[in-house]
């Protein structure tokens, strides 16, 4: 039994690997090397799959129990989070249009350093001195590898840098709204809410900003019938990286997901760069090893100050 639970959490973690690095790379295809440029209308699609899966997966097929919003209130601060969600996958999206997979992980990999700044502005929290001394590796790193960068783009990197920190945001305004017992959701309920939320936000940001994109795709689809179905596996997929997330965290911890993070981002830099073939310089590889690094540290210093 435990060589089968053994099996099991490693299938999990390659499920939540793939998926990962799969979105992340057919969003870089779609968006830059395919031509389809329409990032809102993507991330809208997205947030419809999600709405969709999450409804079979929780309220038919009954994956996890059902956690039902029990306030105006509370409704309010889901759909507050809903918004930075939204802003943080759309700006993630638009940065692909510019920057290389390598280069925009290297950027997201600062998100501990965003989330110990929004932490501490927003409740006053501190973490011990050598939590913040492993920041400096994190932040350094990535200027390092911005003044190595073949491919650096200065609107690309702005977004970015605003996506990574929209995306630690997010993690501490649910920490701070979402407290109460009444009011704690795990992460499929709290998608199952969020996502519906995302697509009536995104709707009409779409329709003013992308004009006529339903009707472009529709032209496009009958020049190549390809783009249906990459942008459904592509819906799909960011779909499966939200459950497998869950999964994943419910069968290790929180902790092993940070680390399992870490890796992530490295693997999808390598698989990136064979795919894509975007130039990379030995200054920028170390820059990025330097930011990878200081995670890795961060991590560690977190765990020694619980």
């Amino acid at each position: 039994m435990k060589g089968t639970s053994q099996w099991f959490t490693i299938g999990l973690v390659s499920a939540w690997y793939t998926s990962n690095i799969g979105v992340l790379l057919l969003n870089k295809y779609l968006l830059s090397n395919y031509g389809f440029k329409y990032p809102i209308f993507l991330t809208m699609c997205h947030m419809t799959a999600c709405s969709l899966l999450s409804y079979v997966a929780i309220v038919w097929m009954k994956a996890v129990p059902l956690q039902m919003v029990r306030s105006r209130v509370q409704f309010t601060k889901i759909s507050a989070l809903s918004l930075v969600f939204c802003t943080s996958v759309v700006s993630g999206n638009v940065s692909l249009r510019y920057l290389p997979v390598s280069f925009n992980q290297a950027i997201g990999s600062t998100t501990p350093f965003f989330t110990a700044v929004f932490a501490y502005l927003m409740t006053a929290k501190r973490e011990a001195w050598l939590t913040y001394l492993t920041l400096v590796p994190v932040v350094t790193g990535v200027i390092i590898a911005s003044g190595g960068e073949p491919s650096f783009h200065l609107f690309g990197f702005i977004i970015c840098v605003g996506a990574t920190a929209a995306r630690a945001l997010k993690s501490v305004l649910q920490g701070i709204l979402l407290t109460s017992d009444g009011e704690k959701l795990n992460s499929m309920n709290l998608l199952l809410y969020m996502a519906p939320i995302a697509v009536v936000f995104l709707l009409p940001a779409t329709l003013l900003m992308e004009e006529n994109v339903v009707g472009i795709t529709i032209a496009l689809a009958r020049k190549d019938t390809k783009i249906i179905w990459y942008l459904l596996f592509n819906s799909a997929l960011a779909y499966l990286v939200n459950l497998t997330n869950f999964l994943v965290t419910k069968h290790t911890s929180a902790l092993t997901l940070q680390v399992l993070g870490n890796a992530k981002g490295a693997v999808a830099v390598v698989i990136s760069i064979l795919i894509f073939r975007n130039p990379v310089s030995v200054t920028g590889m170390l820059g990025y090893s330097l930011t990878v690094i200081g995670v890795v540290l961060y991590s560690e210093a977190k765990k020694r100050t619980k």
